[in-house]
Order: structure tokens, then sequence, then C-alpha cells
């Protein structure tokens, strides 16, 4: 039964029929989480034997010969700067290993640039009292949330199915000189899973930007996180950035986050020669050096970008089952009743799913009483607020299969079910 065309009669016997259901499960005590993007015990599992690479006096020291457990390398060992440099697609001098967060060196980069500007002439961004960002949306939370923090005026704009709307993003960028930047995940995107087209990131890479020191916050952070056997490709934007003379324009960043351990994994970030003068100046002040045996652990475990390949099609092996969970359930249930439009991406963490305009939150609640919970609706605008109450984002990755099916079970039921109100209720 299509509930957009049922009469009223239909759709309150099958919300009599979901309403049972929905307090049959409600009473089991359920305990299901699928709030954030976390690897699941298997996912860390794979990475154990990492553990024991550097364990000896002699695996202590680094190709330079430098004793790694001691001070210094600001930028991290070229080792695994090299490695880096392949995943991310640039020459290792671009690039400055971190500590195991990308997102702490987003936070640190935009912090640094409300302080000290990139470019000759600029004022720092804290000075530019109306300064603004662009926020593709639906996206990824914690981005609007460092923005946010550093009191930019967030503005939303659309995702297509090939990336940004970059009509919109070329005129917002081109006339309006307190436009500062834009975030973007280009591989995968959080949550949609859509990469960004070809023509699109050459879109980016010849962007006219009124303000000069207009940066692009390129967090590619599932680029070898694919779920399929036809995996996505993505252009790669600083070559092409090289291309146009806007080199400047772009900063890299990415982590094995998701690679190997959450909680003590490896970030990097890429910037050419001119930012990365400025980001290091400030690193150089905030601390002496990051986690080198952290780094010659991971440069030894993984010995090159082919490492890392071969590494991610252990975790494909894991996560495919959990997407074809998500994606066939949500084509068995909601297809029929006509009710949902969602992603089907080849790769990332996520799945996004518009549910019927105004039942977002309904449907996140519902799901809470009976023990799911899901990441707020609302996380994937900036500042939480979605205008349509519609987009919710599915994270399959953490439960085990049976729950994780029994989750999407709950969670079609309370969509099924918030539909049934709502179209109800304009009935009325």
């Amino acid at each position: 039964m299509n509930f957009l065309s049922s009469s009223a009669q239909e759709l309150e016997r099958e919300y009599q029929s979901l309403k049972k259901s929905y307090e049959d499960e409600k009473g089991k005590g359920l305990q299901l989480n699928m709030a954030r993007g976390k690897p699941c015990s298997e996912q860390l599992d794979i990475s154990l034997d990492m553990l024991d690479v550097v364990n000896s006096k002699s695996d202590f020291i680094g190709e330079d010969k430098m004793d790694c457990r001691n001070y210094g390398i600001l930028e991290g060992i070229e080792e695994c700067r090299r490695l880096f440099g392949d995943i991310l697609g640039t020459d290792y001098k671009n690039i400055m290993v971190g500590g195991c967060s990308s997102l702490n060196m987003m936070f640190d980069t935009i912090s640094c640039l409300m302080t000290k500007s990139a470019v000759e002439g600029c004022k720092p961004w804290y000075e530019v009292t109306d300064r603004k960002f662009l926020c593709p949306v639906p996206g990824y939370d914690r981005h609007f949330g460092i923005t946010g923090y550093f009191g930019f005026e967030m503005i939303p704009v659309p995702m297509n199915e090939d990336g940004p709307d970059m009509d919109i993003v070329e005129k917002l960028v081109s006339e309006d000189a307190s436009v500062k930047g834009i975030w973007c995940v280009p591989k995968y995107s959080n949550p949609t899973g859509i990469t960004y087209s070809d023509e699109t990131v050459r879109r980016f890479a010849n962007l006219k930007p009124a303000a000069k020191d207009f940066r692009i916050m390129w967090d590619n952070a599932y680029c070898v996180h694919d779920v399929t056997d036809e995996p996505d490709t993505l252009l790669n934007i600083y070559d092409e950035c090289l291309k146009a003379g806007t080199e400047d324009m772009p900063l890299l960043f990415c982590s094995t986050s998701k690679i190997t351990f959450p909680g003590a994994g490896v970030a990097a970030m890429a910037a050419s020669p001119n930012n990365m003068k400025v980001f290091r100046e400030r690193y150089n002040y905030e601390i002496i050096s990051y986690d080198k045996l952290n780094m010659l652990r991971h440069v030894k475990y993984f010995g090159d970008y082919n490492g890392v390949l071969e590494h991610m099609k252990k975790h494909k092996a894991i996560l495919a089952p959990k997407f074809d969970i998500v994606l066939n359930t949500l084509k068995n249930e909601l297809t029929p009743v006509g009710i949902g439009k969602w992603t089907n991406p080849k790769g990332g963490y996520f799945v996004s799913i518009d549910v019927l305009e105004g039942t977002a939150k309904r449907v996140v609640s519902l799901c809470k009483e009976v023990g799911l919970i899901l990441t707020g609706a609302g996380a994937t605008y900036p500042n939480g607020f979605d205008p349509n109450d519609s987009n919710i984002r599915i994270a399959p990755s953490f439960p085990p299969n049976g729950e994780l099916q029994k989750a999407m079970d709950i969670f079609c039921i309370c969509v099924k079910l918030a539909a049934c109100e709502k179209l109800l209720s304009t009935e009325n």
C-alpha cells in the first residue's frame, strides 16, 4: 500500500497495526545504537598486529637514524609523510603529520586563520565581523560545530548527486569577500556517500573568490573506504589547483582513524608551501613533536600505500554486509509504501535518508523510546536546523549484524508510524 495515495481509513488501519508492532518492540528493553560512525570490534581486531611491530630498541629508529622516542621533527617523520602523500595524492613535502585526529587539525587550522592571515594584506578572520562559511547540506555535524564555535555565519549549500551545487558556490564565493571557506567531504560524503564529480572538482579549482584568503577545507576522510567492487574515483584537487594557479585554496586532511584505531591513529594535512609556512609557525609554538612512535608503527605495519589498500579490503569484507542490511531493509520496507528517499553509497560510513517531510524529529524520538539511538534529526545541517525536518543519518558500522537488522526493522516501523501520524493529521 502506498501511503501517499491511501485513504484516511486505510491509513488508520495501517497506523493501528504499526502501533501494535511498535509497542511490542518497546516492551523488550532493547539497547541499540546507530548514532556515530564507529568501527565495530571486528574492524578494530584486524589491526591488532600493528601493536607488535615497534617493541624493541632497534625498532625505534627511523629512516633518518633518529630515535623516534625523543623530541623533534615537527612535521612528522619523512617515511610517514610519504605514506600520507600517496594517500592524499600530493608531494610529501606538502604534508604535515599530526596526532590521532584530523578533526583536531581542522580545528587548529581554522583557529590559526582566525588570528593570523595566510595572505598578505588580508585581515585575520576574527577581525571580519560578518565572516561566513559555506556548508554543503546534508553534511558533517562536527564540521559545522567548528565554524559555529568560531562565530561564522554558516550558509547551507544543497548537495546534488555530483557534489555541492556549484552554481550557488561560485556565485556566493565570487560576490562576497566575507565568505572565507567551504567544508567538503569529497569522497563518500558524510552522510550522503556522494563522491564529487570531475567537473565539480575542476570548478572548485577554478573558483574566483572575492576573498583572497578563501580556503577549501577538503576533508578526504573516506578516500580509501570502499564497500563495493566498483568504487568511486575522485579527481585530485591539488593537481587541478596547480593547473589553475590556485594551489593556495585547498587544505587537505585525512587520518587512519577508521583504518587502524580511532583513538590511536595518525592524522595528516596537506597544503601549499605558502599555507604550510603559516601553519608550521603556529605548530612550532604549540607542540615540539607529535607521536613519532605511532607514525613509525603505522609505516612499518603497512609498508606503503598498497599495504593500506590491501588492509582496506578486510574492512570492506566486514562493512559490505552491513550496508546490504541497511539498503535491503529500506528497499523492502519503505519502497512499497512510497515513503523515504535514500542514498546507495559505494563506500564511506553512512547512508542518508530523507523521510516524509516534517517527521524526522518524530522518527528519532520514536526510535529512542524503543531503545534505538540515532544521530539527532537536524544534526546534518548547521546549528542543527533542517528546514524540512526530513534528513536522518544512518551509521551501520558499529552494531553486530543481528542487532543491525533488528535496528533497521525498528527504524522502518518508526518511519512508517511517523508518516501515518503526519498524513492522518493532515487529513483531519
